[in-house]
């Protein structure tokens, strides 16, 4: 497997556009001096996180080990996990690069991102954690024909994590570009190659223990760089704001713009339109933050780590709180980019961007008031944060191959754990590859954005699926993998024809679906979808599906019967 590992992270290479790399070769005369304090903690930290990955290795040693380590974390550790896993490149880099742009519009990813957890807590944390083993198929699947669903699932898993790998590669990429001077391609190649090697050999045992490490080292930095950012006004919030305005303004009249017209769009940071234009995108921006949150693999394959329903409700009223305050604390970072970065020109190029790509703001931001040293340790943080939640895509991604695809659906349940584990070693291979050439093709995209586009298409699919199973006895086989199919369609192709994607990454002229977000039109899609075929559906597999139902609800309601910690 070493000898695999090293084989792909050298071939990489071969899935990069080669006008991309000769671009990204280019650019190395414009790096910046090397900082070698930054340099020494960013591989102190990757140090680290290898000699966890070894240490868990010793433990991996069956599938269960692999996908859930076993069951035997705590809820306290698993929150402090899920907080890691969902404290990703989006949230420190892309909400505080997207409020230092914005303003007050980047407010809606903090917002949005976060409404989510209660429907988990309330709702499904308990039933998620009594019915499933391994993958969140185990749940939306348990009263229904297995191939269906299953496959739907896998799909659905595969397209999410697509979507939510972009934004982390892209960041790391800008990353170490920015630290190391490095070409941005090298630097994506270099992301896969360690990511692959935690997940290989470490499983989630590893993947959790980094994402914990990692959770208290950035709400430890993200803490440090607000009450610094505070202390530059006083502690006075209306300071920060009415500071940052003047920037704006003052970067306004510099662009040309006169008095009249720069005194507005110095206040228009502090109000909504800058970023979303219409009430459309607003509410279905919204709708695929607050609903997506319950439908991304990764998180949900985090109920299957802890020992009951009872460690898995902790595990949300911790991840709730952790995540809560640390949006908190990104709303502060990003004016704070406002006024500590935007004011400084050796942090900006020539057009006046941000040096780095338009990611970096919390990265400068942390040179700005804590020197080399802060940028070190903020930059190591940040770098901890991608390739955690990368290892927990992946592990996702891979289970829903491995687990949900070929023991479950070509094996009919019949397959040796240790060929369960191959398959999910050599999907980890395949992805990686994916992440890099994903990562290079979105290289300009801000990355909360691009999560945001993952999100729609859980909240599309995945959500209605889950949800619908869990709740409505009339819920078929067909209606769940008919209609989640439908939701899931509608929101890839609508996010494909979108400006984002159509425009800004292929440019290909104005696109043919003119909204940010389609999600508040693949969601209903999704949900009448599965009631409509539901209902009409008459088949015998039909009458067994809702026969299963009460069956399922005590099972979900009471936990009787549910996989104990040692039977992971």
């Amino acid at each position: 497997m070493r000898a695999a590992t090293a084989a792909l992270a050298a071939s990489a290479l071969t899935f990069i556009p080669m006008p991309a790399l000769a671009a990204a070769l280019e650019g190395q005369a414009d790096r910046q001096p090397t900082n070698w304090v930054a340099i020494a903690m960013f591989v102190a930290f990757v140090g680290l996180t290898l000699w966890i990955t070894k240490v868990a290795a010793a433990r991996t040693r069956t599938a269960s080990d692999f996908y859930t380590a076993g069951g035997g974390i705590t809820g306290f550790q698993n929150g402090l996990a899920m907080a890691g896993d969902y404290m990703s490149a989006a949230s420190f880099l892309g909400i505080s690069a997207q409020i230092f742009n914005d303003g007050y519009d980047g407010l809606i990813y903090s917002t949005g991102f976060l409404v989510g957890w209660p429907i988990l807590l309330f709702l499904m944390a308990e039933r998620l954690r009594n019915l499933g083993r391994f993958t969140f198929a185990d749940v939306a699947s348990y009263r229904f024909a297995q191939p269906p669903v299953r496959s739907f699932a896998a799909v659905s898993t595969l397209l999410v994590v697509s979507f939510y790998l972009i934004a982390q590669m892209v960041g790391a990429g800008q990353l170490i570009k920015l630290l190391f001077g490095l070409p941005y391609a090298v630097a994506v190649v270099i992301v896969g190659a360690l990511m692959m090697f935690y997940v290989l050999f470490g499983g989630m045992r590893a993947t959790t223990w980094v994402q914990i490490i990692k959770a208290v080292l950035l709400l430890g930095g993200a803490s440090f760089m607000a009450l610094m950012v505070l202390a530059q006004t006083g502690f006075s919030l209306e300071a920060l704001f009415s500071r940052a305005v003047e920037v704006k303004t003052q970067a306004a009249l510099a662009g040309g713009a006169n008095a009249a017209e720069a005194a507005e769009r110095g206040r228009s940071i502090m109000a909504p339109g800058n970023f979303i234009k219409d009430p459309v995108s607003a509410l279905s921006f919204g709708l695929a933050l607050m609903l997506g949150t319950a439908g991304l693999p990764h998180i949900l394959m985090r109920f299957f780590t802890v020992p009951d329903a009872k460690e898995a409700r902790k595990s949300v009223l911790w991840a709730t709180g952790w995540i809560g305050y640390f949006y908190i604390l990104t709303f502060i970072i990003g004016f704070g980019a406002i006024v500590l970065v935007g004011t400084q020109g050796s942090y900006l190029d020539s057009d006046g961007a941000l040096r780095g790509g338009g990611n970096m703001a919390a990265i400068h931001l942390a040179h700005a008031i804590g020197g080399n040293a802060f940028l070190g340790f903020i930059s190591a943080v940040a770098f901890a944060t991608i390739l955690a939640v990368v290892a927990g895509l992946t592990l996702s991604a891979a289970s829903a191959v491995s687990h949900d695809l070929y023991a479950t659906v070509f094996k009919h349940g019949k397959a040796r754990s240790l060929d369960e584990l191959r398959v999910s070693r050599l999907t980890t291979l395949a992805l990686g590859a994916l992440a890099v050439l994903l990562g290079l093709l979105f290289e300009k995209q801000n990355v909360a954005f691009m999560v945001s586009l993952a999100f729609a298409l859980a909240a599309s699919g995945n959500f209605p699926v889950l949800i619908l199973s869990l709740l409505w006895s009339g819920c078929t086989t067909r209606g769940a993998a008919w209609g989640g199919t439908i939701g899931l369609l509608t929101a890839f192709v609508l996010t494909l024809l979108s400006p984002a994607v159509w425009t800004n990454s292929f440019n290909l002229g104005p696109a043919p679906f003119p909204y940010s977000s389609a999600a508040i039109f693949s969601v209903p899609a999704g949900f009448i979808g599965i009631w409509l075929i539901s209902l009409f559906d008459r088949s015998p597999r039909a009458a067994i599906d809702k026969a299963g139902y009460p069956a399922q609800r005590v099972r979900a309601e009471t936990g009787i019967g549910a996989f104990a910690a040692s039977d992971h």
